[in-house]
């Protein structure tokens, strides 16, 4: 290996520090959807205090996301990153002992708080200490992380069920996170260099008071948006008059976007310097991550779903359905980040078309089940695709999405890509499983499935177009 592509102690030292917590925070979106049934007998919670266990925590964390990028290149991402880490593992905490629903959905709401914060520092860290070779694969072993969480989730939780019985493994999906915690806050104190500890200088700062504005009318604009758009996709079931935030949500992003070009032509930092979506290369991958989020982490609670309450399979065989796909997103996700930028985009256009293949292939499964052909076993063998794409797809995307971008913007622009990755998830949970239950009300869970991956597969199609044209525009410069 050429000394280029050697990652130094340092940088070693901060992918441990960045990685295990960002695996965890990501590890308790997936994992709690195979617990919920856990909660329900033990604490007594209603459906909705079980949909806000799901909902406030993808709330608070995306809602904070942008901002918290924001904080980190004002403030220090190594200060930011602690908060984060700090809020998470103690709120993790309150939720493995909370005695009552009222107690967990108050911790949850702090869990993803404190996702929120440390993630985007995660992205600002791999920005700023990795260039070149060292980045894609730095970025790789990220995407390793994000693939492994989603798909190892179920199989944690229905293993801390099948292990501990129904009452303690729910718990046990909490309490697992706060010695990781622990453990990162003590390593970050003594790994992280000093300059992860200083502010960045911000273009338009003209001094150190400029240097540190936070921007805090955009911070509750872009905030207040984020959540008005996100509420009616997890809050569906409240009613039909949800969905009037929506249109609000929409008008709060718009009104964001001219009150950061006022703040810019005032000569201060703005909270989110908009041309950066002038940077082509963001812009499309941005869309790209957006629409693959939006269809594809839909797939592993489908999955659940199907094999609990359409085949009547126990939470751990839900759960490790989907262990080889998360296995091959792992490796794929760090073969990728060694070749991303000698392949370009073309490897996340071809790891599209893989997750495509892997779609179609479990659509036929699901049907031949649906006549009395075959096994749902065959679907370890179809998702195996879809978790090689996510390594294909989401690490390479990531860092050609954020390979034009200015260091000093290197958080804010981690927390945009992030949110739209949140906005995507939120939608596409809401719309993919209303579909597969609006078809099985009528039919049965064989033709809800193939309904909602037929509509994924058209969301990928989407994505894999802009990736088409991103990677034409790459061959046009080039040439």
């Amino acid at each position: 290996m050429s000394e280029s592509t050697k990652m130094t102690q340092t940088q070693k030292r901060i992918l441990i520090i960045g990685l295990v917590p960002l695996f965890m925070s990501l590890l308790s979106v997936s994992s709690i959807n195979v617990v919920l049934p856990s909660i329900s007998s033990d604490i007594h919670a209603s459906t909705s205090a079980l949909q806000w266990v799901l909902t406030g925590y993808a709330l608070s964390f995306g809602v904070v996301l942008v901002a918290a990028g924001r904080a980190g290149d004002v403030f220090g991402r190594g200060q930011l990153f602690m908060i984060g880490v700090g809020l998470f593992g103690l709120s993790s905490l309150v939720s493995g002992i909370a005695p009552d629903p009222l107690t967990l959905n108050i911790a949850r709401v702090f869990m993803g708080l404190g996702s929120g914060l440390l993630n985007p520092q995660v992205v600002g860290l791999l920005q700023q200490y990795f260039q070149g070779p060292p980045r894609g694969r730095a970025f790789g072993l990220m995407g390793t992380t994000v693939g492994l969480s989603v798909a190892i989730g179920p199989v944690l939780g229905g293993a801390f069920i099948a292990l501990f019985g129904s009452d303690l493994g729910w718990r046990a999906t909490f309490l697992v996170n706060v010695p990781f915690a622990i453990a990162s806050l003590i390593l970050a104190r003594a790994w992280l260099p000093t300059g992860a500890w200083r502010p960045a200088v911000i273009e338009g700062a003209t001094n150190e008071k400029n240097n540190r504005d936070l921007d805090p009318i955009g911070v509750v604009l872009l905030g207040l948006g984020v959540l008005l758009v996100l509420l009616p996709f997890v809050e569906s079931s409240v009613g039909w008059f949800i969905w009037f935030a929506l249109p609000l949500g929409l008008a709060a992003i718009w009104a964001w976007t001219r009150w950061e070009r006022r703040y810019a032509r005032l000569g201060r930092p703005p909270m989110v310097d908009l041309d950066l979506f002038r940077i082509r290369s963001f812009s499309n991958g941005s869309i790209i991550i957006t629409l693959y989020f939006l269809g594809v982490t839909s797939v592993w609670v489908l999955v659940a779903m199907y094999m609990q309450q359409g085949l009547g399979h126990s939470a751990l065989a839900a759960g490790m359905i989907g262990l080889p796909a998360a296995l091959l997103s792992a490796i794929s996700a760090d073969v990728s980040g060694r070749f991303v930028f000698q392949i370009g985009r073309r490897l996340v256009v071809w790891g599209i078309v893989t997750c495509l293949v892997g779609l179609v292939a479990t659509i036929g499964v699901v049907v031949l089940l649906s006549q009395g052909i075959g096994s749902e076993w065959w679907m370890l063998l179809t998702l195996a695709f879809i978790g090689t794409a996510q390594g294909m797809v989401i690490s390479p995307n990531q860092t050609l999405t954020l390979q034009e971008v200015p260091l000093k913007y290197a958080g804010s622009s981690g927390g945009v890509l992030q949110t739209g990755q949140r906005i995507g998830t939120s939608m596409g949970l809401a719309i993919m499983t209303a579909l597969a239950f609006s078809i099985t009300a009528v039919s049965n869970w064989h033709m809800g499935m193939v309904g909602a991956f037929a509509a994924i597969a058209v969301i990928v199609v989407l994505a894999g177009i802009v990736g088409l044209v991103e990677v034409r525009r790459g061959g046009r410069r080039r040439r």
